[in-house]
């Protein structure tokens, strides 16, 4: 049941960077060439949003309870995206979802060709590789569960 919810975890993680990184990244990247303070009111919600966005990241990649698909799953598309981008460009760059029609489609670009998204990816896929994570809590209590009787009993 967590893996189930690992996975819709990802389509949630899998948007927000879409969505939410790429949107403040073009955003944030626009207001330096006007040469705009993120100080203003609307810098600050770019900036509140991209760090909305690293700390879902950083709550999937870091907790425990968390089944380790929530990040692994979007980091690996993001690595092969990347894989993509270094082997055939053009291609990579048409694979972008609504691509003339969104602001965060041309955020996501940007953190395509610059390797923001090979970085996110790396992160991203960290849990997967850790033997802990793919076994739920449960399993954890009952393994310790005798030891504890036997302790109690002496």
């Amino acid at each position: 049941m967590r893996h189930l919810v690992g996975l819709i975890l990802a389509v949630a993680m899998s948007a927000a960077v879409f969505l939410g990184a790429g949107w403040s990244s073009a955003r944030i990247i626009a207001a330096h060439t006007a040469s705009t303070s993120l100080m203003s009111k609307s810098g600050g919600l770019d900036f509140a949003v991209l760090l909305g966005v690293g700390l879902l990241i950083g709550v999937l990649v870091a907790a425990p309870l968390v089944s380790p698909l929530g990040a692994g799953v979007p980091g690996v598309l993001l690595l092969a995206w990347s894989a993509i981008y270094v082997t055939k460009a053009h291609l990579a760059l048409r694979l972008i979802p609504l691509s003339g029609h969104l602001l965060a489609a041309s955020g996501f670009r940007v953190m395509l060709t610059s390797g923001m998204l090979a970085l996110l990816g790396v992160v991203m896929i960290v849990p997967m590789f850790v033997p802990s994570r793919w076994r739920g809590r449960e399993l954890a209590d009952d393994e310790f569960a005798p030891a504890a009787e036997a302790e109690l009993v002496h």
